[in-house]
């Protein structure tokens, strides 16, 4: 069993399973309470699939792409748990979990995961279709661009399906680390993909003092 958690677009955290499937997941839309909730959260999924840290193989982390300040809140918070369990941290790219739900819906063919970067520019991610396996095929890296750009001829993936998702279900990233491990692929880096420059920066040199 893995724990999953993702704050990329509000806070998700999940249980799951590969062969039971999702077992608890706890979702909060709001992308300010982060850090409020997110310690609720993994407390109530455990205690749902009635188990403890020891029972888990594993911490999934969403790694974005995401805002600075509510995707470091997820990692950080997968990485303290993964450490203080002793289990290993399993790195996913949340869109993935987007065009994994979407595929798993019933979604055939390429497919471009768009989600919400703020100031005006958006997250997006294209895929190829899913493998045998179930796993999304992502064409390349993560990007970050204004909304326009997308709907541009010159974009390479104009052409996809698109989906908008304001979540990332916690639920459906976990399962593509457990379908990705039971395949034998390849996780994400353990890096953030916040694709951009933090909101509050720290200045360069020291302060005068006159």
């Amino acid at each position: 069993m893995l724990l999953a958690i993702d704050t990329s677009a509000g806070t998700s955290v999940a249980v799951v399973d590969l062969d039971r499937g999702v077992i608890s997941e706890r979702r909060e839309a709001d992308t300010m309470r982060h850090a409020e909730v997110i310690g609720g959260m993994i407390r109530e999924c455990l205690d749902e699939a009635g188990i403890t840290a020891h029972d888990l193989s594993g911490v999934v982390g969403g790694m974005g792409p995401g805002p600075f300040t509510g995707l470091r809140v997820g990692i950080a918070a997968a990485r303290v748990f993964a450490l203080g369990a002793g289990k290993p941290l399993v790195p996913v790219v949340s869109h993935d979990a987007v065009a994994f739900g979407a595929y798993h819906s019933g979604h055939q063919g390429p497919l471009l995961v768009v989600t919400d970067a703020r100031r005006r520019e958006v997250y997006w991610s294209a895929y190829s279709e899913a493998d045998a396996h179930g796993v999304p095929r992502r064409i390349g890296a993560p990007g970050l661009a204004k909304p326009a750009e997308l709907l541009e001829t010159s974009f390479e993936h104009v052409a996809l399906a698109r989906l908008d998702a304001a979540t990332v279900s916690a639920g459906d990233l976990g399962m593509v680390a457990e379908f990705s491990f039971a395949a034998g692929l390849p996780f994400a880096a353990d890096a953030p993909l916040y694709l951009r420059s933090p909101d509050v920066t720290m200045p360069n040199g020291r302060k005068r003092v006159s």
